[in-house]
């Protein structure tokens, strides 16, 4: 009885992939909770300490194929957030460099200004010429800050996205595991009827599906 129910437990750690895991020198393929050999179901003919550690080899290669894989989400996660905070910040950088442009400008134009003065003739030409190139120059500083704040929002936006999305996932896994948990404790102490264990069983299917979708947005 003990060894079954260790069979049970490990059968639902293991993942969709096929493992391999060798024993005697012989290699045996686990894949869908059957253990194959040469292609070859050789399920029911292992005896059941056989199977045992057959399958827990198998479930210690998927848990380590999963931690590599979430290992591997989390550091192409940061690396992009990375990435979008180094877009936000030379979009501010450059929107400082507009805005000491337009400060130089500015000043550029105080110093023609005094002059023109001397000329007054010529300084009505060129304070309009000055004027309209302030203008211009003021213009562009503008439309730099909004195009600044506007790729600020959007990084922040996919930011909050993608912790929204993160979020979902985490909690899909823990309701997954969660069921898991407590299915296997009530089959373990035999309180689950063939119509309670069908439901629980349905139960869990439903929450894979969501921790697969979940997966497949991050």
């Amino acid at each position: 009885m003990k060894y079954y129910i260790i069979l049970l437990f490990l059968s639902l750690s293991l993942t969709s992939f096929a493992q391999e895991v060798t024993k005697d020198g012989k290699i045996y393929e686990v894949k869908n909770e059957k253990i194959f050999f040469e292609g070859i179901d050789v399920t029911q003919v292992l005896t059941l300490e056989e199977r045992t550690f057959i399958f827990k080899e198998a479930a210690l290669i998927s848990e380590k194929m999963k931690i590599a894989e979430a290992t591997k989400l989390k550091a192409e996660q940061a690396d992009k957030a990375k990435l979008e905070a180094q877009k936000v910040k030379d979009a501010e950088e450059k929107a400082k460099l507009e805005a000491d442009k337009v400060k130089k400008a500015e000043e550029k134009v105080l110093k023609e200004a005094e002059k023109a003065k001397k000329a007054e003739e010529k300084s009505i030409k060129e304070k309009e010429e000055l004027a309209d190139k302030l203008e211009k120059e003021t213009k562009k500083a503008e439309k730099a800050q909004k195009k600044s704040e506007k790729a600020q929002k959007k990084a922040e936006k996919e930011i909050k996205k993608k912790e929204k999305l993160q979020s979902n996932f985490e909690k899909a896994e823990s309701n997954l595991e969660k069921a898991q948990n407590k299915y296997a404790k009530l089959k373990r102490k035999g309180k689950l009827s063939p119509q309670d264990e069908s439901k629980w069983l349905d139960k869990i299917d439903k929450l894979t599906e969501k921790v697969t979708k979940a997966k497949r947005k991050l």
